[in-house]
């Protein structure tokens, strides 16, 4: 992995690719918090995509128009929808988590799920589950910070008051 940080506009050329090939997906991890508004960085940009050799070929052809280079083997383990693939022969790192931990199945997760524009952003009460639920020590260490930053997202969104 290139080790490069991650920006917000690398998730809008992958959500705009997704939307002209019809992939389902959505950010995941700490990326997607950011996408909602979390104040923190990462490294990559984390994809939970729906697990079908359908919607795998659809992420084949999308990853390839925004510049990635993928070997048969990533094509492969995209299409087949193996746990994890970790691509960074292309313009910036990408995850492809098919099996996120904490996770019971793509359509009840993309039913809580946040839309901005053309982003699918897992829910943050999924993604501080997840991260939970992985228990590496990288992700627990956040877990305080992302639980301060949902109690804020969630009382500010429309229809509840924010509290003084």
């Amino acid at each position: 992995m290139s080790g490069k940080p991650f920006r917000p506009e690398q998730a809008r050329l992958v959500a705009d690719a997704f939307e002209r090939h019809g992939v389902r997906y959505l950010f995941i991890g700490k990326g997607g918090a950011i996408l909602l508004g979390y104040p923190g960085a990462t490294q990559d940009v984390d994809v939970y995509p729906e697990k079908s050799p359908g919607n795998g070929h659809a992420i084949v052809g999308a990853l390839r128009e925004i510049g990635f280079r993928l070997s048969a083997t990533d094509e492969r383990d995209i299409v087949s929808g193996r746990d994890f693939v970790q691509i960074g022969d292309g313009p910036f790192d990408i995850d492809l988590v098919f099996a996120p931990d904490g996770v019971e199945d793509f359509a009840a997760t993309a039913a809580r799920a946040e839309r901005i524009g053309n982003l699918h952003v897992m829910s943050i009460a999924d993604i501080i589950a997840s991260k939970r639920a992985a228990g590496r020590e990288r992700d627990l260490a956040d877990l305080d910070l992302l639980e301060a930053f949902r109690a804020v997202y969630e009382a500010a969104k429309p229809g509840k008051p924010l509290k003084p």
